[in-house]
C-alpha cells in the first residue's frame, strides 16, 4: 500500500511539475518579439503590463518555493512585509534580459525544491493568515501553478490586444486570418446585442 501511495505521489508531482514548466514558457513567450515599450507599457487602468507579469510571477515563485520551505532564494528579494508593488512593473534601469534571467534562475531553484522534497514536505507561509499558514509542497505546487496560469492568461489577452498573437507556444501559432476574426467578432457582437433587453 505504501508503495502504491508513493507511486501516486510521484505521478501527481510529475504532472504538476510538467504543467508548471509548460506555463512558465508560455508566459515568457508573451514578451517574445515585442519592442521595449510594448513589453513594459501599462495596458489596463490598473497598470498591468507584460514584463511586469513575468517579474511578478518570478517573485511569487521565488518566495513560495524558497522561504516557505526554509530554502531562501539566492536572488535578492525584499522582505515580504515590505513589498511595495514594484514586482509588478519594470523600472527604467531593469532590462528585459535581467528580468527573464531572474525568472529562469528562479525556475532552477524551484525545480530543486520540487525534486528534493516529498509532496507532503511541510512548509510555512508567513503571509497567509491564521489558522492556515502551515502547508505542504503539494498545496504550494497547486497554488503556484494557479498563479502562473492566471497571469499567463492575463498575458495572453494583453498580447492579443497589441498585435493579435495568441496561443501558448510559437510552434502552435497559426497565421492570423483578419477576415475570419472580424466575422467571428461580429457574430458574437450580434448575439450580445440580440440578447440585451431593448429599452422601452
Amino acid at each position: 500500500m505504501a508503495g502504491s501511495c508513493r507511486m501516486i505521489d510521484e505521478f501527481a508531482k510529475d504532472n504538476l511539475h510538467k504543467r508548471l514548466r509548460r506555463d512558465r514558457e508560455a508566459l515568457l513567450w508573451k514578451i517574445d518579439g515585442l519592442s521595449e515599450y510594448d513589453a513594459r507599457r501599462p495596458l489596463t487602468a490598473t497598470g498591468t503590463n507584460l514584463l511586469g507579469l513575468v517579474k511578478h510571477v518570478a517573485t511569487v515563485e521565488a518566495r513560495y518555493f524558497g522561504e516557505v520551505f526554509d530554502r531562501p532564494s539566492p536572488e535578492p528579494l525584499c522582505r515580504w512585509q515590505e513589498s511595495d508593488g514594484s514586482d509588478q512593473w519594470a523600472a527604467e534601469n531593469e532590462t528585459r534580459d535581467q528580468i527573464v534571467g531572474f525568472y529562469r534562475r528562479t525556475w532552477e531553484h524551484s525545480d530543486a525544491t520540487i525534486n528534493e522534497l516529498a509532496l507532503d514536505a511541510p512548509g510555512h507561509v508567513p503571509w497567509w493568515s491564521e489558522p492556515h499558514p502551515n502547508t505542504n509542497l503539494f498545496a504550494i505546487m497547486v497554488h503556484v501553478l494557479g498563479e502562473t496560469i492566471r497571469h499567463a492568461g492575463h498575458a495572453d489577452i494583453l498580447r492579443e490586444g497589441i498585435d493579435g498573437r495568441t496561443g501558448v507556444r510559437a510552434e502552435n501559432e497559426q497565421p492570423i486570418d483578419e477576415e475570419a476574426r472580424a466575422a467571428y467578432f461580429a457574430k458574437i457582437e450580434q448575439a450580445a446585442r440580440t440578447a440585451a433587453p431593448t429599452k422601452a
